[in-house]
């Protein structure tokens, strides 16, 4: 499973949460300890916002332990929000394309988790795609095709209804195991997170309290390493982020079924 690290608040070089912590999303890439796979090489990426409405993206398909431009470039680049995503891939291949974040517009989106039957949904998903979101489209994983649905199902109005829309689409576990999802999504001004599994456990996610220097953090795990100070993200509830604090609000019994 991937892992993810986002961060609201004061302005801060982005490697105080990716590269620095002692439990830093660098080092969840080779010992990551509430995954599957104790590795996630299969690529990274990071969506910051600064000046604009639209955030910055860099992507690529290396381990992040394995580029020296990852470490040069949260040294240098400063931002009071960003999300950043090392991948283990399970749908689509590796390439720069299927990397997370995904960005349109405002909005930056990443996912840990799979659908396992998205083939079998995947052409219903494309068809009910406005053109202007279907031509979005550059890459081949679940994941992009969530998030391109969260936005055709109203994301920029309401989080939480886009959400529970876009559930009953992905619809029941099929036959190859249940749905898990662990999403971290932005407008640049809001984090936002939701967790939902059919079946057993969703991929972690936490939250943090107050930091050091007074911003708050969403994290796969931990980055301190001890989870007794961060709260968990609780499944089936839309959890929004500011800098000001962490508000919840469950979905319906029946979406999250």
């Amino acid at each position: 499973m991937c892992r993810i690290a986002a961060y609201t608040g004061p302005d801060i070089p982005l490697e105080n949460i990716i590269v620095r912590p002692a439990h830093s999303l660098l080092e969840q890439s080779q010992h990551a300890t509430e995954a599957k796979l104790a590795v996630n090489g299969d690529g990274f990426g990071i969506s910051w916002y600064g000046a604009y409405e639209t955030p910055g993206l860099y992507r690529d398909v290396l381990p992040a332990w394995a580029d020296d431009n990852l470490i040069n470039l949260c040294r240098m680049v400063r931002s009071h929000h960003f999300i950043a995503h090392i991948r283990a891939s399970t749908v689509g291949e590796t390439s720069r394309a299927n990397c997370h974040p995904f960005t349109f517009g405002k909005w930056s989106f990443c996912h840990n988790g799979q659908i396992p039957h998205f083939k079998a949904i995947r052409r219903r998903m494309l068809a009910a795609l406005p053109d202007y979101l279907f031509d979005a489209m550059q890459g081949t994983t679940d994941s992009e095709m969530i998030f391109l649905i969260l936005l055709a199902n109203g994301l920029e109005d309401d989080p939480a209804e886009a959400m529970r829309a876009t559930l009953d689409q992905i619809g029941p576990m099929g036959e190859d195991g249940p749905t898990k999802l662990t999403c971290v999504f932005s407008d640049g001004q809001s984090l936002y997170a939701f967790r939902h599994a059919s079946s057993g456990q969703a991929p972690s996610l936490y939250a943090s309290g107050i930091l050091d220097n007074g911003g708050r953090s969403l994290a796969s795990e931990p980055l301190c390493g001890v989870a007794l100070r961060w709260t968990e993200v609780p499944t089936d509830t839309i959890c929004i982020l500011t800098a000001d604090g962490l508000t919840m609000t469950p979905l319906t019994a029946q979406a999250a079924a």
